[in-house]
């Protein structure tokens, strides 16, 4: 992994060189309940910042994976599709979601760090 960033939408983004990996936190999956489907997005397409990238349904809820950040989706987690569990057993490791290489240069200021991340969410939103 590289450096990790996290979001208010709960996401976390691991930027290793011009790829960016995106997943949910450990904090948003315990707000979901069980996973039981996640739709993912294309690979190849384009997606600007707030676009609905993929969607996540749970026993509780559903709900949308925005884009943090705009870029072109690389790859995605086929194995959600068979095991949409993984977003509860390992959310920030083999649960990630999809890949995307950025469209313009990331600014880390826009983002927090898992000690700003704890606080947020020690906070409330």
């Amino acid at each position: 992994m590289g450096q990790v960033v996290y979001t208010k939408d709960h996401e976390w983004l691991s930027i290793k060189d011009d790829v960016i990996t995106i997943g949910v936190t450990e904090f948003a999956q315990q707000q979901l309940g069980d996973v039981v489907f996640v739709e993912l997005p294309d690979v190849g397409s384009t997606l600007s910042i707030g676009d609905e990238a993929a969607v996540i349904e749970s026993v509780k809820a559903a709900g949308e994976i925005s884009v943090p950040l705009g870029g072109v989706v690389v790859s995605v987690n086929e194995s959600l599709i068979d095991e949409p569990e993984l977003l509860n057993s390992a959310p920030e490791t083999d649960g990630w979601i999809f890949r995307l290489t950025p469209t313009i240069a990331v600014d880390l200021r826009d983002f927090m760090d898992a000690g700003q991340y704890q606080q947020y969410t020690q906070d409330g939103e």
